[in-house]
């Protein structure tokens, strides 16, 4: 009974340091958000002024276990408004700035995307988006 429960013990033992030497990764992802001018992830732009810019927080967290480089592009119905980066992040470095974008033409209902690029890829690796009205004079 004695031998049984040193055996016991010592594959306890084993097996915790064997778990504690090699902890399971966790899953590899990037936390990419927009806020809006509340800080919340609400109260976005709706309408914009012709040739005035409007503005949203954009934010990064890389949970990807690894140092990762990011670039956002910021589009209008297609046509690049603006851009971002490239932004270097430790594992779980935080990043936040406000992205002004300026829309080029009028019109309802103006899609504006913000494309999240990882480690120089030129495949999306993340996308958002909001739509915006941009009204004619008059």
């Amino acid at each position: 009974l004695n031998i049984a429960l040193a055996v016991a013990i010592t594959a306890t033992l084993a097996t915790l340091a064997y778990v504690v030497a090699n902890p399971k990764v966790g899953e590899k992802f990037t936390e990419f958000y927009i806020l809006g001018a509340q800080g919340k992830a609400d109260d976005y732009p709706q309408t914009v002024t012709p040739g005035e810019s409007a503005w949203v927080t954009v934010g990064l967290i890389n949970r990807e276990q690894e140092v990762t480089a990011y670039n956002v592009e910021i589009t209008i119905d297609g046509q690049t408004a603006a851009a971002l980066g490239p932004i270097s992040l430790e594992h779980d470095g935080k990043y936040e700035t406000r992205a002004d974008f300026t829309p080029f033409e009028t019109g309802e209902n103006q899609k504006v995307e913000f494309n999240l690029y990882k480690n120089g890829s030129s495949e999306v690796y993340l996308s958002l988006h909001i739509w915006i009205d941009v009204p004619g004079p008059g």
